[in-house]
Order: structure tokens, then sequence, then C-alpha cells
């Protein structure tokens, strides 16, 4: 497991990261996740530890804080050995105060989300979305308090367009408030949107990129595949609407030159498709999750290897798509892109 700095801070994380979503099974769309009871959990976090992986990654939306107190129960007798990464912004109830970022909204989330951890300290606390209701000067001092208090030690985003970042990070530059120092992104061969203007954001501001889905909504498992029905226990079925859309022709296209480099390596179909966002740009931990012991240990195979240039080159052409305006320019056009190289 190789271990790196999230963007230009100084917390380390190991390349790949556990998330918890499917801890604690509440809910019809969470419960379709998985339902990981305590007693897995810790096997879990025991697999993950034991093979280096130092990041755990929760959100208070996931199963209504179950997955935050399955967690906090797991890790109980090794809280300092790890990194705990949760989020909030997303609505948590029905109430007016129940969602966003507003100044009492952030204090009762990190509050609650340390009681169902069970910890004294949130090592990386990430707004969970854009709160465009609340002033940024509000949320920013409200983090500021909440570092200098000690109850959070980094603060990050997540799901945030790049003209959202940036003004975070300015408005944190103007007011001599810590940055955030993480976005936890969707990236994947099949969603690589990230590239066009997030990924230049975060190189050119040391941001460290948390990738979340990197099989791409569970469709780079090896078990999605052209005129194959999709397998019965694929969440899938009950949650495809809420995931990141792909055409089904591209998928297919991209799962084809994944089976090639899988064939190549001796590796899993999954294994390949989770090393290549690892190997990234501006990635700082690819975030992998797992119902069972035996999904987890094909996850963890991702670790501790490389694919060749002409993988990459194979897996990039068959991945990549137009870019979408201002961007395509840059890539089709001499004089635009002496102007602005690509990043990757």
């Amino acid at each position: 497991m190789d271990y790196r700095q999230v963007g230009r801070s100084g917390l380390t994380v190991s390349e790949f990261g556990f998330g918890a979503a499917t801890f604690g099974g509440r809910g019809e769309f969470f419960g379709a996740w998985g339902s990981t009871d305590v007693a897995a959990a810790r096997r879990l976090v025991d697999l993950c530890i034991d093979a280096g992986v130092t990041l755990f990654d929760t959100a208070d939306v996931y199963s209504d804080g179950a997955s935050e107190e399955v967690l906090g129960a797991a890790l109980r007798g090794r809280r300092d050995r790890v990194v705990v990464s949760t989020k909030a912004a997303l609505p948590i109830g029905d109430g007016p105060s129940d969602r966003g970022t507003s100044r009492s909204r952030l204090i009762r989330a990190v509050d609650a989300a340390l009681r169902r951890l069970d910890t004294d300290w949130i090592d990386l606390f990430q707004l969970h979305a854009y709160d465009a209701a609340t002033p940024l000067d509000e949320v920013v001092d409200t983090l500021d308090v909440l570092v200098r208090s000690g109850k959070i030690r980094y603060t990050g985003v997540s799901n945030f367009s790049g003209w959202q970042l940036m003004s975070s990070l300015a408005t944190a530059d103007r007011r001599g408030a810590p940055r955030h120092v993480a976005h936890q992104v969707y990236y994947s061969l099949i969603g690589r949107d990230y590239e066009w203007e997030l990924m230049p954001l975060a190189a050119e501001e040391g941001v460290g990129a948390l990738v979340w889905s990197p099989l791409g909504w569970g469709r780079l498992t090896g078990r999605v595949r052209r005129d194959t029905p999709l397998p019965t226990t694929s969440r899938l079925h009950s949650t495809a609407a809420a995931g990141p859309p792909v055409d089904d022709e591209h998928l297919y296209t991209v799962v084809d030159a994944l089976d090639q480099i899988a064939r190549e390596t001796g590796r899993t179909v999954a294994q390949v498709a989770l090393n290549w966002p690892s190997r990234r740009p501006t990635v700082s931990s690819v975030i992998i999750g797992a119902r069972d012991e035996a999904q987890l240990r094909d996850n963890l195979g991702a670790s501790g290897w490389s694919l060749t240039p002409e993988q990459i080159r194979i897996l990039d052409a068959a991945s990549q798509v137009e870019a979408p305006y201002p961007y395509f320019p840059y890539r089709r056009q001499e004089g635009f892109a002496l102007l602005n190289p690509p990043a990757v």
C-alpha cells in the first residue's frame, strides 16, 4: 500500500481508502447497498488495516447516521491508527435546519458525528454539497472555529463545481481561515468529467482528490456485460437512477478493454478498473467499498502493482469521450492546445 499527502496538506492517507456506505443498512436506498452490522464491520476493518488502509470514509446521511455508528464501534481500540473522514450538508430530516451548511447546522452536524463515531476528533470533515443559501463567509468562519476547537483537523468538500470550490478557497484565503485540502469526487473509467476543470484546479490549488464510486456505480465489477442480464444481486436494480449516468455502448467498450487488460495482467476486471484512477494526477486516495470479505479482498488486490504505459493507453482510448464546451477547442485545435496543454 502506498501513502500520499492529501493535496498540499500534511494529511497522509493510503492510496486506497474504505467507504462505509454499506454499514448500517437503514432505509430503502442504503439498504440496497448493504447492511453490515458491527461484528461484520469489525472484520472488514481488520482486513483493511492488515492491508495498510488508513482512510475510512462515511457521512451523516449514510443510513441516517447508522454508518457512522457502526464504523465508530468497529474502530474502537485503534482510533489513533486511522484517518476518519465524514461529511454533512445533505438533508437528514424534513426541517429547514436539517440540511445545508449554516453555522448552526455545521456545529450540530459535527457534534452529532463525534457522538456517533465515538471519537474526540474528525480527521477530515467535508461539505457534502454546495449550499447556495448560506454565505461563504459564514461557512468558512464556522469551519475555522471547529478546527481551532480541535473537533476537526482538516476540511474538504464533495461534489463541488470548479467555481464553487475556487470561491470557497478564495474566501478562506481572504479571511485567513484553513483552506479545503480535499475534494471527494466521482471519477472512473466511465466517468472522466473530473478531468475537464476540477483536476487542473486541484493541481493548481493543491487540493487532493478522494475518488468515490471508482467502479462506476457498480458497473465495472466485471458482472455487467453486453447482451448479458443484470445480475439479480446487483444494487443497480434499485439505485441506478440515482447514480452517475452512462451510455450503455460506451460502458461495454470500456468493459471490453478492461477484459483485455485483465487477461494480460492476471487481475480481475474490478482490480484493473480500480488501479487506473489510483495513478491519475491529483488523486490522493481511491475509496473502495464492500459488502463482504470476498469483495473487499478482491478490491484490495488493486494495490501493489501498476499498469504498463501501453495498458493505460488502451484504457484511456476506450474511455475517452468528447470534451464539453469550453474545453473541446483545447483538445481539437493546435492554437488552443499550445496555450493550455491538457492536465493528463
